[in-house]
């Protein structure tokens, strides 16, 4: 007893340990895009579902297919009967019995029923293959998520670390004013708007931290990981990002969406398996021919004969044709044929709809990158021309030659056109990505 005790109490620590070296290694992870992305795919719930949703599918085309060969059924049928005869007298004698066994073997397969089975097979496959692009169509939705929030996680962290390089800078010019206002070079209201700034500045700070979180619980979310403090992704180098001066043509980019996206194909499907459904509710008008046949035999104990000669001998096969027209059925063909025809004509104009959607989106991600280039461009020079105007106003402030008020002023547009700089920066970075995820150009930051 106690060695099962001891074994249970090792294979308990092991198990701890290796939990808790995995939890080690997934915090001391750094996440890259990719794996962010491959992370979510694997654990998230919906795509999980869609995909038993689709083993549902192919099952169902499995039965379809298998509805082309016969069915056979066999059946037993025993029983037992008591009667009582007239004798020789004219009277009816004491009851006796007898015993009755059958054995049957019986098929039946349909030879015509207006293209019905192999329109129903179609179908089921083409259902099978619509459930695959919506699987896709999901796993890319998923991945533009965790695309949008991935980068959200990095623009929060530039946003920190710019805010704590301005923190640092006003920290220098506040003991610079506090030595000046010692020194009775200025006074202690410029002195206090400079000690304002800085609290300012902390309370900036405080904001992007509480963002920062925010973006990666959103983040850790998506991928289906508890919060954890260590979740740290990578800093992609955006060299090659910015600023590649692309010129999208809408309609190129839009042509080549369709032919790729799984969504155009998973609606055009739909259409097609709504067609299906015109033809199989319209093969109710056409006979349905069918080939059946049995074996056969039976026993009685009233005869003379043996078990088995009597069920050898009994063996009687049939076979035979039967043809059924349908000739008034209540207007349910005739109403099942509109019902279809009508899912025929929605499922066109889904169709329809989900193609001129993805020319409007496609027409705005082809926008966004015109703007973005342009907006990041004249970002970048004017925060050239405030970092060149700022240092000539620091310079100016150090050696006293201009006022708090001034300063502050020149710091102030340097750090928003720095934030415009930063927010332009990634907004490109993302209209880059929008529009490489509709040429089927693969989500990395490499």
């Amino acid at each position: 007893m106690r060695i099962y005790i001891r074994f249970f109490i090792v294979l308990v620590l092991l198990t701890c340990f290796v939990a808790e070296n995995t939890q080690g290694q997934a915090a001391d992870r750094i996440w890259t895009l990719q794996m962010c992305i491959n992370q979510a795919l694997q654990q998230n719930i919906q795509i999980q579902q869609s995909v038993l949703n689709n083993e549902v599918n192919q099952l169902n085309t499995g039965q379809a297919r298998a509805s082309r060969f016969p069915s056979v059924s066999a059946s037993v049928n025993t029983g037992a009967g008591w009667s009582r005869q007239l004798n020789d007298n004219n009277e009816f004698g004491t009851y006796s019995g007898s015993n009755n066994m059958s054995y049957s073997v019986a098929y039946d397969v349909r030879l015509y029923n207006g293209f019905k089975i192999r329109n129903s097979i179609r179908q089921s496959e083409m259902e099978c293959q619509a459930g695959q692009y919506e699987i896709e169509t999901m796993k890319e939705s998923v991945s533009l998520s965790v695309l949008d929030a991935y980068l959200q996680v990095l623009y929060a962290g530039e946003q920190v670390k710019n805010s704590e390089k301005q923190i640092e800078l006003t920290e220098e010019q506040l003991h610079l004013s506090e030595e000046r206002m010692n020194l009775g070079a200025i006074s202690k209201s410029e002195y206090l708007q400079v000690r304002s700034e800085l609290a300012s500045e902390n309370l900036t700070l405080a904001k992007a931290q509480s963002l920062l979180a925010v973006n990666r619980i959103t983040l850790m979310q998506l991928m289906e990981l508890p919060a954890s403090s260590d979740f740290s992704i990578e800093q992609p180098d955006f060299g090659n990002f910015i600023n590649q001066f692309r010129k999208p043509v809408a309609d190129s980019v839009f042509a080549t969406a369709l032919e790729i996206k799984p969504r155009i194909k998973n609606s055009e499907l739909l259409k097609k398996i709504a067609g299906l459904d015109v033809d199989i509710a319209r093969a109710g008008y056409q006979p349905v021919l069918s080939l059946n046949g049995g074996l056969s035999t039976a026993y009685t104990s009233q005869s003379d004969l043996t078990y088995v000669y009597q069920e050898v001998n009994k063996i009687s096969p049939s076979i035979g044709l039967s043809l059924s027209m349908p000739i008034y059925q209540n207007k349910q063909i005739r109403t099942n044929v509109s019902i279809s025809k009508i899912g025929l004509e929605t499922s066109k104009l889904n169709d329809m709809g989900t193609k001129n959607q993805l020319r409007k989106e496609v027409e705005q991600a082809c926008t966004n990158v015109i703007t973005a280039e342009k907006e990041y461009e004249a970002s970048q020079e004017k925060f050239n021309a405030a970092v060149e105007s700022y240092n000539v106003t620091a310079e100016k402030f150090n050696q006293g030659l201009i006022n708090s008020v001034d300063f502050l002023i020149q710091k102030t547009n340097l750090i928003s056109s720095e934030s415009q700089l930063l927010q332009s920066k990634y907004n490109l970075v993302f209209s880059y990505k929008i529009l490489d995820f509709y040429l089927g150009i693969p989500l990395t930051l490499e």
